[in-house]
């Protein structure tokens, strides 16, 4: 029994007619012929009683017709659904976000999901004990971090995304409130609120080096592994904390109060990492959608 066999069976079914099966399906009416022959041969019934004149469908064939639609519909949603999963329709991607990459990857991942509906999108925060592993290891097709956390490393290809400052979040009404910026020698006597070294090695190694730059031995009040710490900490006014802009974006505007930094060059460059030779079609229109926001500079090493 082949596809081609209960097409023609159907269309026979359907149509009660030999020589418009035939036509439809783009055969010689002695193939159809053939074909329903070859079918009641392996059933062993009759399938149509047939004269000069008359086709008419037996009982047996009335019992196998929902059968054989059936059995052609789903070969056809099959080959749909796999040659979606081919050109990228259906499928699946990951993508690792550390802890501050909160903003670039929103604005991709809402662009990609309404263009393609079909395709799950898996965001997990991205495991920083091993960066390379994670970018090469098969768990993410993609993962966005600060530029300076992406390995060297000739397996591993890059796009800038962005570049991000940071700003001071306070509760709300603090001594900076009515202000849109603030300098960083102002916090000098501030209790400074930070994202750990572990969750966020660049972010917590630039806030220091500014500090630095300026002569500030800063008052580490704490340091925190997530997000949700460190805004409830801030709008609690334990402390100033020093974070990302994007980031203080997402800060509710009713406990806090964010500020930009003006006499300082807060910018850090971020990215999006992926292992080469990408094989998901999915990730290979993922990549399209982080195209059209990125800033650009491919391959950030020159490997």
């Amino acid at each position: 029994m082949d596809i081609n066999q209960l097409n023609c069976f159907i269309t026979v079914a359907q149509t009660l007619n030999f020589s418009e099966a035939a036509r439809r399906n783009y055969v010689s009416q002695s193939t159809v012929s053939r074909y329903v022959s070859d079918l009641e041969k392996e059933f062993g019934v009759q399938l149509f009683t047939r004269s000069h004149r008359d086709v008419i469908i037996t009982s047996e064939g009335k019992a196998l017709l929902p059968y054989a639609i059936e059995i052609v519909e789903t070969l056809k949603k099959a080959k749909t659904v796999i040659k979606q999963m081919h050109d990228g329709g259906q499928g699946k991607i990951t993508l690792g976000c550390d802890v501050t990459s909160l903003s670039f990857p929103t604005k991709c991942i809402a662009d990609f999901a309404e263009k393609y509906p079909g395709i799950t999108i898996d965001v997990r925060q991205l495991d920083e004990a091993d960066r390379t592993l994670a970018i090469t290891g098969g768990e993410y097709d993609f993962c966005f971090m600060p530029r300076d956390m992406v390995p060297e490393s000739s397996g591993i290809e890059s796009i800038i995304t962005h570049n991000e400052t940071l700003s001071v979040v306070t509760a709300k009404n603090s001594k900076f409130s009515g202000r849109k910026s603030i300098k960083l020698s102002e916090l000098a006597d501030e209790s400074i609120l930070v994202l750990s070294e572990s969750v966020a090695p660049i972010v917590y190694m630039e806030i220091m080096d500014l500090f630095r730059t300026f002569h500030i031995t800063p008052k580490i009040e704490n340091s925190f592994d997530d997000l949700v710490s460190i805004y409830v900490s801030s709008s609690s006014g334990i402390g100033v904390s020093v974070i990302p802009t994007s980031v203080a974006a997402y800060t509710s505007d009713e406990y806090t109060d964010s500020y930009l930094i003006d006499d300082a060059d807060t910018s850090i460059a971020y990215v999006m990492a992926w292992e080469k030779n990408i094989s998901n079609p999915a990730a290979k229109l993922f990549m399209e959608a982080v195209k059209k926001y990125a800033k650009g500079d491919d391959n950030i090493y020159g490997l």
